[in-house]
């Protein structure tokens, strides 16, 4: 088994300040890898800011022989996306590992939803990937390789009630990261996506206190260096992970029925006599993008 060694790699871990960020942190400085600490130190809610959080681990760091520097930047900003990435690039020359770890929580029911409160959260989820995966994408492109880490939710692939706005958020990670997998094809730059279970600030009063001491972040970051590591050649793979267990998750498409020659329009009717056939997932397909799922069409085109 080849080891996975970071020597002379450069990381970006956004939200590094404490939980499962830190843990990254930590881990990466241990195997060689020199890196940025991003944390903006604000509350879980996304109020506030400090340079503490960030700061401390950077001394973690050092004290353990490693190599990293902080970055306090807002990762929900166009501008603070490029700082984190420039912050690296002064410090240690390029960016070869993203991981977007940052986040926020500000729950509560679909009709009680505010803009701001809808704004915010997606605002560091989403947006926040955005604004940091780019200017790192473009380095990683120049340099001609990169592995980008986005972290998901079950709420985002399942639903969870009360975080509509969470939940859109992280389902719209896994958009991104679909397309990022083929526009990184060329320059060796996989993207994944990692879908946890594990004790932070933002589960502690998801889970119940016996289970949330069980759920350690350290069981999350084993899956995380891999996916950053050279030896990991997959791009646009979703796993699932918890307490030592991983597997993947897929968006996949059934058999489904064919109502129609390609010129006929079928009726509301048919779709209701059909109904359990279109819904039906027995020996389902997984598409790796869109126009493999238009080849299958052909027949119905000619």
């Amino acid at each position: 088994m080849s080891k996975i060694d970071f020597t002379g790699r450069v990381a970006i871990v956004t939200g590094a300040g404490a939980g499962l960020g830190r843990c990254h942190a930590l881990e990466f400085a241990k195997r060689g890898a020199k890196v940025v600490i991003n944390d903006l130190g604000g509350t879980r809610d996304g109020v506030g800011s400090s340079d503490a959080a960030a700061d401390k681990v950077v001394e973690e760091i050092k004290a353990l022989g490693g190599e990293a520097v902080p970055n306090y930047d807002n990762v929900a900003i166009v501008e603070g996306g490029k700082g984190i990435v420039q912050t690296a690039i002064d410090a240690f020359g390029k960016v070869d590992i993203l991981v977007n770890n940052a986040g926020i929580l500000r729950d509560g029911a679909f009709h009680k939803m505010e803009e701001e409160n809808w704004d915010a959260v997606v605002g560091v989820h989403l947006r926040g990937a955005y604004c940091v995966t780019r200017p790192a994408f473009i380095n990683m492109r120049e340099n001609g390789y990169g592995r980008i880490v986005m972290t998901t939710s079950g709420a985002g692939m399942f639903g969870s009630f009360g975080q509509s706005n969470y939940a859109s958020a992280k389902a719209g990670l896994v958009g991104l990261t679909n397309v990022l997998k083929l526009e990184g094809v060329k320059y060796n730059i996989k993207t994944n996506v990692i879908i946890p279970v594990a004790a932070s600030r933002l589960t502690e009063d998801v889970l119940p206190p016996d289970l949330f001491a069980k759920f350690k972040p350290e069981f999350i970051t084993p899956l995380v260096l891999y996916m950053c590591s050279e030896q990991c050649e997959d791009s646009g793979s979703m796993i699932n992970a918890a307490l030592g267990h991983y597997r993947r998750s897929a968006i996949m498409t059934g058999p489904g029925a064919i109502l129609s020659d390609g010129k006929k329009i079928p009726t509301p009717e048919e779709i209701m006599e059909n109904w359990d056939k279109i819904m039906s997932l027995e020996d389902p397909k997984y598409f790796d993008e869109i126009i493999t799922m238009f080849y299958e069409l052909g027949p119905l085109l000619s």
